[in-house]
């Protein structure tokens, strides 16, 4: 299995699986994630993430069967799933009685991407709806992957050869880097959104020196996120980039891109004194109404 070291344009990828059917898109989102890293899927589930008749989401069980027992049985299913899919990937199945979010959180600490999807049964109910999905997204310290299957329809498939990446400053460089990674992976290309002004926009806090101009500071973080991007264009020059700034809210134009790209990659920040992530307006607007799916990248701050 491939630990932390990996390069980090492979690496494992893990998936959380529930057993409902936002996790079975999730699930055939991390197949195509560990295809392009070439890398080993591991499908974590346990009895205690479906609170619901196991009939609902398509397993068929015996009436004597125990949740151990019907656990077993969709991960059974989900490792089948993944052979017809892709039979050349390593698949390792999980099976755990541990809470789905310090489980996930351990077990994807060293992998290079851990995949979730939303309004879940039982474990995964609603991410901005229900705590699970907010805790995981506010703790995890790998980048994660967020599927939304509430309508399944809303995600086209996978094909528009673009992945967009919204970023505010060159803190925000953790994020600028998986997305040129991801375009490598992917063979696409690259649209990086720049928001005209930072105003707590992906999480946070981000307070205003009292003796320094908002404008000012505006403009010189915005030149600073553009030398990011123009070094990783150099490092990644096989990558085709377009860039835009939005002086509007951002929110709108990263949904609206969000109908041309196959994944949206947004950073999310913390302080060095904060327990967890604060997701900010804009991550929560693009987790909720996203045209395909968000990585979010937890990226470390001092306070």
């Amino acid at each position: 299995m491939m630990r932390s070291g990996a390069s980090p344009l492979n690496g494992r990828v893990v998936v959380g699986l529930d057993g409902s059917d936002s996790a079975w898109v999730a699930l055939d989102r991390a197949v195509g994630e560990a295809q392009r890293r070439q890398s080993t899927l591991e499908i974590v589930h346990a009895w205690p993430w479906a609170q619901t008749d196991p009939v609902s989401f398509g397993v068929v069980t015996e009436a004597h069967q125990t949740p151990v027992e019907i656990a077993r049985t969709v991960l059974r299913l989900a490792v089948a799933r993944v052979a017809e899919q892709a039979p050349e990937l390593r698949v390792v199945p999980t099976l755990t009685a541990q809470d789905a979010v310090p489980e996930l959180l351990r077990i994807g600490k060293d992998a290079a991407l851990t995949v979730i999807g939303t309004r879940g049964l039982g474990g995964f109910t609603g991410l901005l709806l229900g705590s699970v999905g907010l805790r995981l997204a506010a703790h995890t310290s790998r980048p994660l992957l967020v599927v939304r299957g509430d309508i399944p329809a809303a995600y086209g498939p996978e094909g528009h050869g673009k992945v967009l990446v919204g970023i505010e400053t060159d803190a925000d460089e953790a994020a600028a880097r998986y997305a040129f990674e991801e375009a490598v992976r992917r063979g696409a290309r690259l649209r990086v959104l720049y928001a005209g002004a930072r105003s707590q926009l992906f999480g946070g806090d981000h307070p205003l020196p009292s003796r320094e101009d908002p404008a000012a500071r505006a403009e010189r973080e915005q030149a600073g996120a553009h030398q990011v991007v123009a070094a990783l264009g150099e490092e990644f020059e096989q990558v085709r980039v377009r860039e835009h700034t939005t002086h509007g809210a951002p929110a709108p134009a990263l949904v609206e891109a969000s109908r041309a790209a196959d994944v949206v990659v947004l950073p999310v920040h913390r302080g060095a004194a904060r327990l967890g992530m604060q997701l900010g307006p804009v991550t929560h607007a693009v987790l909720h109404h996203s045209h395909c799916p968000v990585v979010l990248i937890p990226i470390d701050r001092p306070d």
